[in-house]
């Protein structure tokens, strides 16, 4: 297993005293190797604050290489007092910086708005690897859509433009705007809770080429 690679740190007065010097003498040489002797010990921990943010193993795996990359350049700018708090933080910060980048998807509000209905079950949080899986296949429903729809949704949750701004770029009515974005969300969500509906799309929209 992953962890099984990592050693955890001795609570003791020596590691504290070796922690010490291990960051002084980085700060000094900026030998990358004195880095990773000061980080290897403390890997197994930032995987589990990664693990507990992001929830799934690959990503945290690669937020413990990403952080090391990071601490070449952090424990060289930021006097650093006590190196296990401060790494906790760290390791926090990056994982919520991953996870706003991931909300703030475009894309996501056009889930969201999917999901939000008695018919098909919001996943209980932003990370939940299931809504990755979701997002994938909406983006792939999405393609499915007739024109007029696709085009409202893209602009409308994609590219964050209003109502009046879609109707004056694409010139329909704006009620035609409002139903146009109606019927793409019910037909996303046929796709998305029916892997049928989306094949059966396929095979009539070949059939009428």
């Amino acid at each position: 297993m992953f962890l099984r690679r990592f050693r955890k740190p001795k609570s003791t007065a020596d590691t504290t005293d070796r922690t010490a010097e291990l960051i002084a003498r980085y700060r000094t040489t900026g030998d990358v190797a004195l880095l990773g002797e000061l980080y290897e010990p403390y890997m197994e921990l930032v995987y589990a604050v990664c693990y507990k943010y992001l929830r799934d193993e690959e990503e945290a795996k690669d937020a413990v290489m990403q952080l090391f990359e990071q601490l070449v350049v952090d424990l060289r700018r930021h006097e650093v007092q006590q190196f296990l708090p401060w790494l906790h933080s760290v390791s926090r910060n990056y994982c919520l910086m991953l996870l706003r980048k991931r909300q703030n998807r475009p894309q996501m509000a056009l889930l969201d708005s999917i999901l939000a209905d008695d018919e098909y079950t919001l996943p209980a949080s932003t990370d939940d690897p299931d809504r990755e899986e979701d997002l994938t296949r909406m983006e792939a429903c999405l393609q499915l859509l007739p024109p007029e729809q696709r085009t409202c949704l893209t602009l409308f949750y994609l590219e964050k433009k209003s109502y009046v701004e879609v109707s004056d770029q694409t010139g329909y009515e704006l009620k035609q705007v409002k139903s146009y974005l109606q019927n793409g969300r019910r037909k996303l969500k046929l796709c998305l809770s029916d892997p049928q509906y989306a094949a059966g799309t396929v095979r009539n929209t070949t059939s009428r080429q």
